[in-house]
């Protein structure tokens, strides 16, 4: 018998209720969701074994920025109480191990296809059928494709000329090798300072010869304050976990952190300071909660990010590096805010130089390195930090098509259309666990992943008890939803800042506000008030959905709580 890549049986040809698409945390929880309701599925998953964005992310530095004890699974007690974590905020190592043990503990991997990309989905609306095109060659079928590609691994190279052509080794922070890499008194170049490079250039430092960091974008980051995971910190946490984590699902976030009920501009300076330094000190993003208003208010903000700034300016010695380091011309909080372990104290070090992109840009990559408008710079090894195509660049990398061929990529040509984030109209039995339109990146993931999987799971559910085999989403309730992601978005500073969030990382990208910023509690009252009304908003078999769910003792349940 012919053996797929991962040494399991060739499926050519198969037919299963639900493909999916991705093995990180949303896969492996959206496959053990869907063996509850008794129905096949097969998850299909580009890299060699679980993690998803934990398993390519493994550059130095690479950790979580939600504390430990908030980011992992909830939906079993046993697993929740069992795992211990090792430090306040885990890093990729732990992180993986952890999704290692998810999928040992409930044996998910007999149902997974590893090294096997989805190429191609195709509905079949008279046979009520997804036609999914492997890598491998091999085709299968599915009532339902349910895409967990997450927000962020769709790994995205700059545009620069001379791309491919440095002799030497290079990397990019997503897609890192799983060998590691060894930088050992090499002269090593960092392209790009978001969150990945802001983790991994101290780390870099700390090993190469001499590093210099290539910088467009001055970031705001704040220190992580990462530290041992206290027993008795964890002990408290596992005492109360069902109260906590239902508290958390129901916070802006999906987290619990110290959120305050005063405005910034409410209390006087002194008062203000403290607050800032209190939370500076302690470390994390609980930060940017020091005040109920640093989101809305121009004025509000720039308190916070001047603060910022005057520590920034305390930590680099150098005025002239400290200066090119602090931002200035977009509010904090509207790109994503780092956590990082001593970033700005990397450029007090003797090995390490910062290239200042704006007054020195980046003319071309040489065979020797990177050459600039003021010089060549010579390097050993290349690090590209320079991100991801986020929110729709893994759905997009693959020819999906609904009624009557429709692309997905024609649809979101001017930025993704899709029903409170897990449904696009026009692509029936298609779900998006965490996608655009939906809380996802401006939240503790883990938290909304497991949303959007019991909602699916309860819709599937629902589906079965009555005998419906397809599902679509109205294009109107489509257009509506839509318009309040945007209209929430425009209330807010984050527009305001040229951010993944918008697609501005991307040349060509429709610059649209992607997720939804409405608050995880706020999406999933609404996302429960849908289901309760019979799905509103959606589809069943061509005709409206029923609003009576009188039916609801009968079908199979799964915990929502």
């Amino acid at each position: 018998m012919m053996q797929a890549p991962s040494g399991r049986p060739e499926i050519d040809g198969r037919q299963f209720d639900v493909a999916i698409v991705g093995a990180g945390f949303a896969g492996l929880c959206m496959l053990h969701r869907i063996r509850a309701l008794g129905l096949s599925a097969r998850v299909f998953e580009a890299g060699a074994d679980v993690g998803g964005t934990w398993y390519w992310n493994r550059y130095p530095g690479a950790r979580c920025d939600v504390e430990s004890m908030q980011y992992s699974f909830s939906f079993d007690e046993a697993l929740q109480q069992e795992w211990s974590w090792s430090e306040r905020f885990a890093a990729q190592p732990e992180i993986l191990r952890y999704a290692n043990h998810v999928a040992d503990r409930f044996d998910l991997r007999r149902d997974i296809s590893f090294e096997t990309r989805v190429e191609a989905a195709a509905w079949d609306d008279e046979r009520g059928l997804w036609t999914v095109e492997l890598s491998t060659g091999a085709t299968v079928s599915a009532r339902f494709c349910i895409m967990a590609t997450g927000c962020l691994s769709a790994a995205k190279m700059p545009e620069i000329p001379g791309l491919g052509s440095f002799a030497g080794p290079s990397y990019h922070t997503g897609a890192w090798p799983k060998e590691g890499v060894s930088f050992s008194a090499l002269r090593v170049g960092v392209i790009g300072t978001g969150s990945s490079g802001i983790q991994a250039i101290p780390v870099i430092a700390a090993e190469a010869g001499h590093l210099t960091v290539f910088q467009r974008t001055p970031n705001y980051s704040l220190p992580a304050g990462n530290a041992p995971m206290s027993p008795d910190y964890a002990a408290s946490w596992k005492a109360a976990y069902a109260a906590r984590r239902q508290e958390a699902r129901m916070t802006k976030s999906g987290a619990i952190y110290d959120f305050s009920e005063r405005g910034a501009l409410s209390v006087e300076e002194a008062e203000r300071r403290r607050e800032y330094e209190a939370r500076w000190n302690k470390g994390g993003a609980n930060f940017m909660h020091a005040f109920n208003d640093l989101a809305v208010s121009q004025e509000a903000n720039e308190t916070a990010a001047e603060f910022v700034r005057e520590q920034i300016r305390k930590i680099v010695v150098d005025p002239g590096v400290a200066d090119a380091l602090t931002p200035r011309d977009y509010p904090i909080g509207a790109k994503r805010i780092c956590l990082d372990t001593g970033y700005f104290e990397t450029f007090n070090r003797d090995n390490v130089t910062l290239v200042d992109l704006r007054a020195d840009p980046i003319e071309a990559i040489t065979p020797t390195g990177v050459r600039t408008t003021s010089a060549d710079h010579v390097f050993d090894a290349l690090v590209f930090a320079t991100g991801f195509d986020a929110m729709t660049g893994a759905l997009l990398a693959m020819d999906v098509r609904g009624r009557d061929g429709e692309s997905l990529r024609e649809k979101w040509a001017a930025g993704p259309r899709n029903h409170l984030g897990l449904m696009p109209a026009g692509f029936p039995n298609l779900f998006t666990i965490t996608g655009p339109g939906s809380p996802s990146v401006l939240s503790n993931v883990l938290v909304s992943i497991e949303q959007h999987v019991e909602w699916i799971a309860e819709c599937l559910g629902f589906m079965q008890v009555r005998g419906l085999s397809v599902i679509a989403s109205d294009r109107d309730a489509e257009d509506r939803w839509v318009e309040h992601v945007n209209e929430v978005a425009q209330r807010t500073l984050y527009p305001r800042a040229a951010s993944w969030y918008m697609g501005a990382n991307v040349p060509g990208k429709p610059r649209v506000f992607m997720p939804y910023i409405g608050g995880v509690g706020r999406y999933r009252e609404h996302c429960a008030a849908v289901a309760a009304a019979g799905y509103e908003g959606f589809r069943f078999d061509g005709a409206p959905a029923v609003a009576d769910r009188s039916q609801d003792d009968d079908r199979p349940m799964l915990r929502t709580g």
